[in-house]
């Protein structure tokens, strides 16, 4: 966890902000479509579906998964079954931009839950690179025009995805604790096999919650849906999963925590490219105070 940032471990970690700027988005085209506690469901079913093939002897009986199993269910239950059924709720009332905004104090979450209860020190170089990494962030969802900011307004959803922020904090420092067994952790499917069967569980009693409790419309399926889930579950999910928590076990959460605040650059970006717009002087701008907080975070003393 203590390992230098070296240039895979950075490009490891900057491909699951790209992958969830996507999933954002998508999360809002399809909200009228799908409930979104039950998008969530489907989409980590489909996960699993498409990592059973390389892991599933991780849940044959004898499987050094069962000793462990309130710990793969803890963090299920974090990463997989609370983080998104919020994301996605929040999605149902709040923006994207909105979004993004929120999930940009996760180094703040991660400097202070490490510091709480992981007995994590923090350096005043991670603070400065927390302090110029966010102001990154509010220069793209300013448009380089700081008065834009006074025009941004919380909704419910912003109060879902602080709770989702600081659950994917709890989680990402949860990945740092040697306690799995060996033979799992050097198997990457076999260990987001074990973290998503039990994420799938809670995930399904959430959407069974939601279809009781809410009584929401029913799914809309088209082939536009199929796509949408099929991306959400191969990418923001299997792909990104995959080299945060690496890239966390690597470098530490919070090193790992400047890099999401990629995502509301990549947000911009991708808008930009749908809606055939150039990108902005301001892109750049963040893109610079965005890295100089990963670097600065990320330098040794």
């Amino acid at each position: 966890m203590n390992a230098r940032l070296t240039p895979s471990t950075a490009l490891m970690l900057t491909l699951p902000p790209l992958l969830w700027a996507g999933n954002a988005v998508v999360g809002r085209l399809v909200n009228a479509m799908v409930p979104p506690v039950t998008l969530n469901f489907l989409r980590w079913l489909i996960a699993l579906a498409l990592l059973l093939p390389l892991a599933w002897g991780v849940f044959r009986p004898g499987s050094e998964l069962w000793p462990r199993w309130r710990r793969f269910a803890v963090l299920g239950l974090l990463g997989i079954g609370v983080y998104n059924a919020l994301q996605y709720l929040a999605l149902q009332s709040s923006t994207p931009i909105n979004v993004t905004l929120v999930a940009s104090s996760m180094p703040v979450w991660m400097l202070l839950i490490g510091w709480l209860f992981f007995g994590a020190r923090v350096a005043r170089r991670q603070v400065g690179g927390a302090v110029l990494s966010i102001a990154g962030v509010l220069l793209v969802l300013s448009r380089g025009e700081w008065q834009h900011l006074l025009a941004l307004r919380l909704v419910p959803g912003d109060l879902f995805m602080i709770l989702a922020t600081i659950a994917w904090s709890v989680y990402s420092w949860l990945l740092t604790q040697p306690r799995d067994p060996p033979h799992i952790r050097a198997d990457w499917s076999a260990f987001l096999a074990a973290q998503v069967g039990f994420g799938l569980l809670w995930s399904a009693a959430f959407a069974l919650g939601e279809q009781q409790l809410l009584r929401p419309p029913p799914v809309q399926w088209s082939w536009g849906l199929g796509a949408a889930l099929l991306y959400v579950a191969a990418g923001p999910a299997i792909i990104a999963f995959r080299c945060w928590g690496a890239g966390v076990q690597r470098v530490g959460p919070n090193i790992a925590a400047f890099f999401n605040n990629l995502t509301p650059l990549f947000a911009a970006l991708l808008s930009s490219a749908f809606l055939g717009e150039a990108p902005h002087w301001y892109h750049a701008a963040a893109f610079v105070l965005i890295v100089g907080g990963i670097l600065m975070s990320a330098r040794r003393p």
